[in-house]
């Protein structure tokens, strides 16, 4: 008897556990999805909060932008080489000053590396369809060949890294610079005693 009532509460204790995965599966409450979901929420949310820039959504994906501002400030680190100088005069923050992101030269590229030169990130929609963008973060040939006595390929550039994030990750950096506004490059850079523009002073 007690062997029977024993098998009887674990066959209902495994109807009810069955039950509940299968609701739970039909009403769409993974939990596993819904902690992905609530992940990219947040970063969503977080890259509009660190942003820098006014930004342009007509037309663009929301959530789309956000996430690209999030890979493109907080974990690809884009602005220490493509904008320069990085932070505007007196925000530095490896001086101890408050960070301020240089926004007049916002991702617009033009820092030096030897016989290389940081490229213009704002103008990358213009001159790329996504897929281009996605072909050329994955295989990192440079669509340009500026440089094609030293490497067809893209140097300096971390398109090592970049080429394993998803092409939804890759679409969210696409779609952000087309949500920036577009910006120049700093003729020189240097102290106010050799150039007149105090955004291009490090």
């Amino acid at each position: 008897m007690r062997m029977r009532r024993s098998a009887a509460l674990m066959c209902t204790a495994t109807f009810m556990l069955t039950l509940g995965w299968v609701l739970s599966a039909a009403d769409g409450t993974d939990k596993s999805l819904q902690n992905n979901n609530q992940a990219e929420r947040t970063r969503i949310a977080r890259g509009f909060e660190i942003n820098p820039v006014p930004l342009n959504l007509a037309g663009l994906d929301h959530d789309l932008v956000g996430l690209g501002s999030y890979i493109v400030n907080a974990v690809g680190g884009c602005n220490d080489c493509h904008t320069w100088p990085n932070y505007a005069h007196g925000g530095d923050p490896f001086l101890g000053q408050l960070k301020q992101v240089n926004v007049t030269h916002f991702l617009a590229g033009g820092r030096d590396f030897g016989p290389f030169l940081s490229r213009n990130l704002t103008r990358v929609p213009e001159n790329h369809t996504l897929q281009q963008f996605i072909t050329m973060m994955r295989t990192g040939v440079d669509p340009h060949s500026l440089h094609p006595t030293i490497s067809p390929l893209l140097q300096v550039m971390p398109w090592p890294v970049y080429q394993d994030m998803t092409d939804r990750e890759l679409h969210a950096i696409y779609e952000y610079l087309k949500a920036i506004p577009d910006a120049t490059r700093c003729a020189t850079v240097g102290p106010l005693t050799t150039q007149p523009d105090p955004t291009c002073v490090p």
